[in-house]
């Protein structure tokens, strides 16, 4: 099996699984709707170890462009493989999103919400503030490609990597994705959107495209400062790339902390509009 061809595939289970629990839980008249968020999140987790066993042994099984751009910038894959990961990874998470939407047939015309159809495909922030988003994305995809890592350096029984893999999944969905809906993987996200787009789905809305990028840039930055961060901190390889990340993510933290803190509060502002 080609590099380009096992991504495909790792990548569209993925899909098949992850879009496919999203699907159960918040489409209207599914047996498992109102399932709620563990569910999602454990579904996610069984996502991406179904994805590893099955490509594991021929590609790694990056299944995400964040973990390729990772692992490259640390010299564990050429980059002159990456085009191959980043384009199957693509694909394979379009095709996987519309065998999801094949499998939801009768439901999309059941579900009036055009949010919920939407995160059948792609990720949407709870509150929708851009670098907060951001640093979201950035700080889950830190968190799955250092811990890639961790675990990498660590001996188990042959076979088992990919359900601990799977769990730090879930225990980043559980912990870290209640803001955005945790993409960490740009072409889980890229990918379904553009399904989301073309395919014939009943009062389906906008693919909120302007939120877009936020999905991409944020898992790529994260996943490659973990990338470095690790190899610097754990195995005393520090590098140029690693302080010109650390300088970027400083800046868009505190960034965000202060657009945050400065915001005006809306509520608070309309009360005191009504008092005088």
């Amino acid at each position: 099996m080609s590099e380009f061809l096992g991504e495909l595939i790792g990548t569209m289970i993925l899909i098949i699984f992850g879009g496919g629990v999203v699907g159960g839980v918040v489409l209207k008249k599914t047996k498992a709707e109102g399932a709620g968020w563990i569910v999602i999140t454990i579904g996610w987790g069984l996502a991406v170890a179904m994805g590893v066993y099955a490509v594991g042994s021929f590609t790694g099984a990056h299944l995400n462009p964040a973990v390729t751009l990772g692992f490259a910038s640390v010299g564990e894959l050429p980059w002159a493989k990456v085009p191959a990961y980043i384009s199957g990874q693509i694909i394979g998470a379009f095709i996987g999103a519309v065998i999801v939407y094949l499998n939801y047939l009768p439901h999309w015309k059941a579900t009036k919400d055009q949010e919920a159809k939407l995160a059948v495909f792609s990720t949407g922030p709870a509150i929708r503030s851009p670098l907060s988003n951001l640093i979201s994305e950035m700080i889950g995809t830190f968190i799955l490609v250092a811990g890639i890592m961790f675990i990498g350096a660590n001996e188990f029984t042959e076979g088992l990597n990919p359900l601990i893999v799977g769990a730090l999944i879930v225990a980043i969905g559980m912990s870290l994705g209640g803001t955005t809906g945790y993409a960490i993987n740009p072409a889980r996200d890229f990918g379904p959107r553009i399904a989301h787009a073309i395919l014939p789905i009943p009062g389906k809305g906008s693919s909120d495209w302007g939120y877009a990028w936020i999905p991409i840039v944020g898992p790529i930055l994260g996943g490659v400062y973990g990338a470095v961060f690790y190899q610097a901190i754990f195995l005393g390889n520090f590098s140029t790339l690693f302080w010109v990340l650390s300088a970027i993510v400083a800046i868009l933290m505190i960034g965000a902390a202060y657009t945050e803190l400065t915001k005006k509060d809306n509520s608070s502002s309309k009360v005191q509009e009504k008092i005088g």
